[in-house]
């Protein structure tokens, strides 16, 4: 049973689908990867280094910056991720 998915080939994460506990692993493109902290179903995970300020993608396509660096097995989420979301001046 797959533990993760990959959305698109360009992306730092990949989605959760399943809960993990701290310590878990799963195997990534032949990687080992430890979990460390919990992460539940749906949630991001680093799957390769991401340092500070760089984009963290999600289909490909830019979700926010990385306030802080992000090892592998990082649960990615608004405690180290601005999103780029801006909301529409329309009225």
């Amino acid at each position: 049973m797959k533990n993760s998915i990959r959305l698109h080939s360009d992306d730092k994460i990949v989605i959760a689908l399943k809960d993990f506990e701290k310590g878990s692993c799963f195997e990534f493109n032949d990687e080992k990867i430890v979990l460390q902290e919990p992460i539940s179903f749906g949630h991001k995970i680093a799957i390769v280094p991401i340092s500070r300020h760089s984009k963290v993608s999600k289909y490909g396509l830019s979700i926010g910056s990385a306030i802080e660096d992000i090892l592998p097995g990082a649960h990615v989420h608004s405690h180290n991720l601005k999103t780029d979301y801006v909301a529409s001046q329309e009225k």
